[in-house]
């Protein structure tokens, strides 16, 4: 009995200890905050001074994003060291009280002899008196402590000067079992304003990113896996996060380490938004205006193109956007402004919207114009044209893909009235085959050896590259908008009519198809060994690529879509008629 007595004794004593240290750490904490503001500095006061007279100085704005997120940074330390400390003193004082109540307990039934007995009556109510007051005032110094400390930080945070802007448009989704990230509280978000550190540029790198419409090189397949194939976007299921976007525009979502980019237009404002991938905060908005040769007025274009139809492409260091009016800008990661020019005003009579890519220091841009079509590569780190290559097309919506074909990459396009491979380098067209027709907005797919094109009104393809050759065609299910996709000897075609189909890519022979409720504008894409897209009533189909149809599951977004995903990380990143969904598990 005295063994355990002892045991007791020290436990008490040890949580005794510990709960008042506890107590006394949250009151100096307390007074320290009383006589500071954790998230006012004189640098960043100063900086945002000069934003106010400054409203265009992209770097300084990101300047200022950065000291105002590590400042806060600091302040959401404070509140989670205030709710832990708090959380600690309160297991720490009932660790106190019971090991006390059982220590007496203990204490006063060892026998003792009888004179004794009446006194120990009395002793023992005053003790757990004693116990009692003691225990309670530890849990109340404690606690108001915590409290002051609280409602000291609490008025703060919207004291930053950038705190209402970050948090605007982005609704997070609290997950069972996970904090929800708030944007600005989370070091990733303020890790993320730094340069984003820069990687060598090779085909593993970019395959590892998904830097353009439809992934690396625009071939619709992801290396990305552990995605998401359901979920609900009314009732948030794997939902992370959702963010408006402040301009409305139709193109696809590119993604660059922990970034994001989007772009979008009005008749007077156009746009590049750079969106944290892990939270859902917009880090910079870049305005795409002043540009020499710029049209003063934007051309006619309709609803379902729109002003920024084209997808932006981006590499280790830069941003790539272009819009219907012809001008073309870069980026830096941090929002610094690189270049800018005007391509000339394109004359589309539903708007222009081929996509941009990227590689190896050059950004390529299909501009097929009617009366007026060339593909050309401008230099990345200038905005300089590199090579200009005039086409004999018709204007089409169509955007380029790169494929190695014989071991050496080429640009392939698709437009009216032919197909056909152009030197990277040098922009010399290496082999054209005539079999297009109709206003062409699919973009080509390669694989197997092969490249396959088609359009409605017109027929889907097989081209051997090497040989300029037609190796089959088909009639049978043919797209309008979206771009079909290969994957392991087949070939997906998601059409206008709502049907999803499948070929042999080998012979093009129809193996399957699959008919869906709306129409597809959004192209299939692969990722992690499954068939993703999503029909423009926000409902997403994921398949099992195979030679018989198999639809593992579907899912609801409960909002129009227009545009392709993208994925990362284990999550897919779709765009809506408004805002960017997040969909994956809790980070």
């Amino acid at each position: 009995m005295e063994d355990k007595i002892r045991k007791v004794k020290q436990v008490a004593w040890i949580s005794g200890v510990f709960t008042a240290l506890v107590a006394l750490l949250l009151l100096l904490n307390y007074l320290q905050l009383s006589g500071s503001e954790p998230l006012e500095s004189k640098a960043l006061t100063t900086l945002v001074e000069r934003l106010v007279s400054e409203p265009d100085n992209q770097q300084l704005t990101g300047e200022v994003r950065q000291l105002d997120l590590l400042a806060r940074k600091a302040y959401f330390n404070s509140i989670w060291q205030v709710r832990t400390g708090a959380l600690l003193m309160l297991l720490g004082a009932i660790a106190f009280i019971v090991s006390m109540r059982w220590l007496l307990k203990m204490q006063f039934s060892i026998e003792r002899p009888d004179e004794a007995k009446a006194p120990d009556k009395t002793t023992r109510t005053k003790t757990e008196r004693w116990l009692w007051g003691a225990g309670g005032l530890l849990l109340l110094f404690g606690a108001v402590a915590a409290l002051l400390s609280e409602s000291k930080l609490s008025p703060i945070y919207a004291k930053s000067p950038l705190a209402k802007g970050l948090n605007e448009g982005v609704e997070q989704i609290e997950i069972q079992g996970t904090d929800s990230l708030a944007a600005g509280d989370s070091t990733a978000l303020a890790d993320s304003l730094r340069a984003e550190p820069e990687i060598p540029l090779n085909e593993t790198t970019v395959k590892q990113q998904y830097n353009g419409f439809r992934g690396p090189f625009g071939q619709g397949v992801s290396t990305h896996t552990n995605i998401p194939v359901s979920f609900n976007g009314p009732s948030k299921k794997m939902v992370l996060w959702k963010t408006k976007i402040p301009v409305l525009g139709k193109n696809s979502p590119v993604v660059w380490g922990n970034r994001i980019y989007l772009t979008g237009a009005t008749a007077s404002k156009r746009m590049v938004y750079c969106i944290d991938r892990l939270t859902g905060a917009i880090l910079w908005e870049g305005k795409v205006d002043k540009i020499a040769g710029s049209p003063a007025s934007s051309p006619e274009t309709t609803d379902d193109t729109g002003l920024a139809a084209p997808t932006a492409t981006v590499d280790g260091k830069r941003v790539f956007a272009l819009f219907a009016n012809g001008d073309i800008i870069a980026f830096s990661h941090g929002g610094q402004r690189v270049w800018a020019r005007n391509l000339g005003l394109p004359d589309n009579h539903y708007g222009h919207s081929s996509s941009l890519l990227t590689w190896n220091g050059k950004v390529f841009v299909q501009y097929d114009s009617q009366g007026h079509c060339k593909v050309m590569a401008l230099n990345a780190e200038t905005g300089k044209t590199m090579w200009n290559t005039p086409r004999s097309n018709e204007a089409s919506w169509s955007s380029p893909i790169i494929a190695t074909v014989k071991g050496k990459m080429q640009l392939i396009l698709q437009a009216t009235p032919n197909v056909a491979g152009y030197d990277l380098n040098s922009g010399k067209q290496l082999w054209t085959v005539n079999c297009m027709s109709g206003e062409v907005g699919p973009s080509p797919a390669f694989g197997g050896g092969l490249v396959y094109a088609g359009n409605e009104y017109a027929k889907l393809v097989g081209i051997n590259p090497t040989s300029g050759a037609i190796v089959w065609e088909s009639t049978d299910r043919l797209p309008e908008v979206s771009s079909p996709v290969y994957y392991k000897g087949l070939l997906f075609v998601a059409t206008t009519y709502s049907v999803l189909a499948c070929y042999d890519a080998t012979n093009g022979k129809l193996l399957w198809e699959y008919e869906a409720k709306a129409p597809f504008y959004s192209s299939p894409v692969i990722a992690d060994g499954k068939l993703y897209i999503f029909d423009t009533n926000g409902k997403a189909y994921v398949f099992n690529p195979g030679k018989t149809v198999h639809l593992i599951g579907t899912s609801v977004l409960g909002e129009k879509v227009y545009a392709t995903p993208a994925f990362s990380e284990g999550c897919l990143y779709v765009r809506s008629s408004g805002n960017l969904f997040a969909i994956g598990k809790p980070l």
